[in-house]
């Protein structure tokens, strides 16, 4: 029988596509010479034949991108989806935002680079949501000395 025919054959015996199924070069007589499928089982068990593993997509490319994830690359706004409060929830971001503030104050308090009135309007300036950052305590400060 035909190499082609015998592969197809092969094929359709072991359900796999005929892309899986090789024959090896030096064989092909042998290959010629089968008759019936069960020649073909038989070929394929000594190994004449064979069944090449299934194929599934290279994790090259994932394993790249991953490698760069972790040094912090590619998390710019063009790759974000989702809402902003999806990726860090407003309720966390607030505390971490609030908890920072309160330890300054408390660090300038303790120093004595300002005073307890100060930090006492600071404070509630921070707790209404008035005060940005650590750096926006500063400027507050400078602007009240003025």
């Amino acid at each position: 029988m035909k190499v082609d025919r015998a592969k197809e054959l092969v094929a359709e015996i072991f359900k796999v596509g005929v892309s899986r199924v090789r024959i090896r070069p030096d064989a092909i007589p042998e290959v010629e010479e089968a008759m019936t499928k069960d020649d073909l089982r038989g070929l394929v068990e000594r190994g004449v034949i064979e069944i090449l593993p299934k194929r599934s997509p290279s994790r090259h490319r994932a394993r790249y991108i991953h490698r760069q994830k972790r040094k912090g690359r590619r998390r710019g706004m063009g790759s974000r989806k989702g809402r902003p409060g999806a990726r860090l929830r407003p309720k966390l971001a607030w505390m971490l935002k609030i908890r920072a503030i309160r330890r300054f104050l408390r660090v300038l308090r303790s120093e004595g680079k300002i005073t307890s009135k100060e930090y006492r309007r600071i404070y509630m300036l921070a707790k209404g949501g008035h005060v940005r950052s650590r750096r926006h305590v500063l400027e507050i400060i400078e602007e009240m000395r003025r």
